[in-house]
């Protein structure tokens, strides 16, 4: 089964997310298929925290793609600003 899932990457106490799509059979931080986009917990005032390709992810999931519970929470929360960024300009 092909997934969508976060792979940590980053040094110690300052983690960074690459958004992948891989087999759900290799391991976290193993080859992937796709990068998607990254996510950033730790983001400061002038950084980015969330960054998504959200065309290639309607297409992977229209392929048959699970996401993990994580990335399910961060498409939702991507797909409502982007809907609301719009509406205020």
């Amino acid at each position: 089964m092909v997934t969508i899932r976060l792979t940590r990457r980053g040094a110690k106490n300052s983690p960074f997310y690459h958004i992948v799509v891989t087999d759900s059979r290799k391991r976290q931080g193993g080859k992937s298929l796709e990068m998607l986009g990254f996510f950033n917990p730790v983001a400061r005032k002038g950084d980015t925290r969330l960054k998504l390709d959200v065309a290639r992810i309607d297409y992977w999931l229209g392929q048959g793609a699970q996401q993990s519970e994580r990335v399910r929470d961060l498409v939702a929360s991507y797909r409502k600003q982007a809907a609301a960024t719009p509406a205020a300009a």
